[in-house]
């Protein structure tokens, strides 16, 4: 019940703050796939589809599976959410290119990694983005729904 309360709590904290930056965000329908907001400019000329990603901490890594590989469109992105504990949240925006690049990459490294005893790892869906340098904080521009 806590990891569906904490996604949640991540889509309105995106919807809230795109709201406040004057863009028109509605929250999809559970049932949406791939999709978590939909957001436009205020005349409604540009637009984009929002999957978003929520951890309780600031941890700037996130889990994903094996579907970010190939999930990307050119008007596809990520909002990452760091709920901070408490604290205001950090959002990483995130072409979803970039995220499909990266966990992909990131996978075929691990794989390529043996294990602590020296083993091979075993292929699994699960896959990890990481913003450790921050690149992604705070960069709403990507959206591309401004002026």
């Amino acid at each position: 019940m806590a990891a569906i309360l904490t996604g949640v709590s991540g889509e309105y904290f995106v919807a809230a703050e795109l709201s406040r930056m004057g863009y028109i965000a509605s929250i999809t329908l559970r049932n949406t796939k791939g999709v978590d907001i939909l957001a436009s400019s205020a005349d409604g000329a540009r637009s984009a589809g929002i999957q978003v990603k929520t951890n309780r901490g600031s941890r700037r890594a996130w889990v994903l599976n094996r579907k970010a590989e190939e999930y990307q469109a050119p008007n596809l992105f990520y909002v990452f959410v760091n709920l901070n504990g408490g604290q205001p949240p950090d959002f990483y925006i995130v072409p979803s290119k970039m995220v499909a690049t990266q966990v992909s990459t990131g996978h075929a490294k691990w794989l390529a990694t043996p294990g602590r005893r020296g083993q091979p790892h075993k292929d699994n869906p699960m896959r990890m983005f990481g913003d450790k340098e921050n690149r992604w904080l705070g960069r709403w521009e990507v959206l591309g729904l401004g002026d």
